[in-house]
């Protein structure tokens, strides 16, 4: 129906076939005088996505998540996924080969425990590994008398033969007018930042960090546009940057060569060893950094510095030009967004409709824009049971029909280069039930708690997780995700450090981007999210003693009128729905076709 450009549909490999391997690779084992071995579903920096290159949990496995494990013995293998994962993980592995265990309660140090003996070697690779998670292998072996062995060389790869080649997609510069600041004036920034760290150099192990300290972007990870690499800041001197030459043109590297040295990838080891050697201490993120690096420092004399890395949150607070760029690049999705709505609510009840077709459909609408570089992750399409399955990815195995009495979630986003884009809409399809509509407006009151909070400097993000849940939690239910994450500036759409959530220690601060997505799902019959990305801004209030901040919506999308129960909206809810949805009307209808507009004017109209 449409070409896809980003996104694909195929099963991946799985199950009984990829057994094989299994036996292969515990061959290697042996061959090296290993008993075991920790499989991460990791890159060496940590990275949400990463290349085909790097993806071993899943060659081995079948198991293609975003997040999990694997641990192979001589006679035991368990691959550990989080709940998001338990349903796919039992669909893609062969469970007469591996048990499927949790990933966090109990951990994989707790499987550890039980089933290594004593005089075991588990080997591991220290550049999939961060120095916290060797440390917690370590405490394992520990206690079970074995001893966990750091490898030279992972023997995953010796046995994975077709192993494709690291990615070389091409860097590119990403020019002030989007990212509102130059290499140098960042990098005094992040000096200051070092200094405030008592440390002599902070090694930047994390790509994202990377890319916004030197304004570049590349093409070596599905979705987000990293180029995969490393830096050297030192508290006085020239950075030093590592990364493939052969992903540079002349001007690329022109304009790197402006602010830092440019290295190969092996000079990394060899830089921090001279440095080491020196007695420097040397800050690294205790979230991206692999164990190697701690290892190498510490062992050439140095001292390795742990912690949250600084750029971090110098990259989440946008400064005026990546605002500006985000409500811009929102107000173009928003569009995009406004065809695919009034084309679902035409075709959706006709009962012709796939996932897959509405997937291809809101990527079209989005490609028609002439700005779209990539999706910023695959999109979300599920109609009924599918919807409840909060991390569902559509494949032709699994797409099902679209069909009257579904509610329809489709959770989506765009990587434009002036800004990054979440939305979730969740579309009812003919009639809902007086039960979705319950379901729904509770979930939406949740989402406008959030959108009209007014909080005080330094407040976290677990200090308002709770608005987003208080009219589920007075009728027993809940949702299992956060309530909302940090988006980048043409970068990752999961940035950290901040969150709304249970766990979101880091204070919101103006010009940060965080996502607003409570929603509800019943096992087996549907789901509801609402999602929207909000910019932290100052509040006025007369007479505040504290400086106030609060939420300005950027998404620009209507929130399906046909789902909502307004006699249970107090006043304040009400209009602030209405206000938003007149919003919404005001800055698309000038940009749609006229059916378009007859729908959007529908469906903003006001609630009574």
């Amino acid at each position: 129906m449409f070409e896809a450009l980003f996104q694909t549909f195929e099963e991946p490999e799985s199950g009984v076939a990829l057994t094989a391997r299994l036996s292969a690779f515990r061959e290697e084992l042996a061959r090296r005088n290993l008993t075991g071995f920790v499989i991460p579903r990791a890159d060496q920096q940590q990275n949400e996505y990463v290349p085909p290159s790097e993806e071993r949990l899943a060659w081995l496995t079948g198991f293609t998540g975003s997040a999990g494990q694997a641990i192979v013995l001589a006679h035991e293998a368990a691959v550990f996924v989080d709940g998001r994962y338990t349903l796919q993980a039992a669909k893609q592995v062969d469970g007469r080969a591996w048990s499927i265990e949790p990933l966090a309660d109990p951990p994989p140090e707790s499987w550890l425990k039980k089933h290594l003996t004593a005089g075991d070697r588990l080997g591991f690779d220290p550049w999939l590994h961060t120095s916290a998670a060797a440390e917690r292998l370590a405490a394992a072996c520990t206690k079970a008398g074995a001893e966990l062995v750091a490898v030279e060389s992972n023997p995953l790869d010796s046995v994975w033969t077709e192993r494709p080649p690291p990615p070389l997609a091409p860097v590119t510069v990403h020019p002030p007018r989007y990212s509102g600041e130059t290499e140098a004036e960042k990098l005094i920034r992040i000096r200051m930042e070092i200094a405030n760290l008592g440390a002599d150099a902070l090694v930047l192990s994390d790509s994202h960090a990377v890319a916004w300290a030197f304004n570049i972007r590349g093409a070596d990870v599905s979705h987000t546009p990293l180029p995969l690499s490393y830096a050297l800041v030192p508290k006085d001197g020239r950075a030093i940057i590592f990364i493939d030459s052969r992903k540079l043109s002349n001007s690329t590297r022109d304009h790197l060569e402006r602010s830092a040295d440019v290295e190969e990838p092996t000079a990394l080891a060899p830089k921090l060893t001279e440095l080491a050697q020196r007695g420097a201490s040397i800050a690294l993120d205790s979230a991206s950094a692999a164990d190697a690096l701690s290892r190498l420092i510490a062992g050439a004399g140095g001292k390795p510095v742990r912690g949250n890395d600084p750029v971090g949150l110098l990259k989440a607070i946008k400064n005026a030009t990546e605002i500006e760029g985000a409500r811009a690049a929102h107000r173009r999705d928003a569009v995009a967004l406004a065809r695919f709505l009034a084309w679902i609510n035409r075709e959706g009840p006709s009962g012709a409709l796939t996932e897959i077709d509405a997937v291809e459909a809101l990527e079209s609408f989005r490609r028609d824009t002439g700005a779209l570089k990539d999706v910023s992750f695959p999109t979300i399409a599920g109609t009924g049971p599918n919807g409840a399955i909060v991390h569902y990815r559509v494949t032709r195995k699994t797409n099902r029909r679209i069909s009257p009495g579904d509610l329809l979630l489709i959770d989506s986003g765009a990587q434009y280069e002036d800004g990054t884009t979440d939305v979730t809409r969740t579309i009812a399809i003919g009639e809902p039930n007086a039960e979705m509509i319950d379901r729904f407006t509770r979930v939406l009151r949740g989402h406008i708690a959030i959108a009209r909070a007014v909080f005080p400097d330094g407040t976290t993000g677990a200090q308002i997780d709770a608005l987003a849940r208080q009219f589920l939690w007075q009728a027993g239910v809940d949702f299992e995700h956060g309530t909302g994450h940090g988006v980048g500036s043409y970068l990752s759409v999961h940035e950290g450090p901040a969150r709304i959530s249970k766990l979101g220690t880091t204070p919101l601060r103006r010009g940060m981007i965080l996502s607003n997505e409570p929603g509800y799902y019943k096992a087996d019959a549907y789901g509801i999210r609402i999602e929207n990305l909000e910019l932290v801004v100052g509040a006025e209030i007369a007479g505040a003693e504290k400086p106030m901040n609060a939420f300005e919506a950027l998404t620009l999308a209507p929130i399906d009128r046909r789902l909502i129960e307004p006699k249970v909206l107090a006043a304040t809810e009400l209009s602030w729905l209405n206000d938003y949805h007149a919003r919404v009307r005001q800055d698309v209808r000038p940009h749609v076709d006229e059916a378009t507009k007859v729908w959007l004017d529908a469906a903003t109209a006001p609630l009574q």
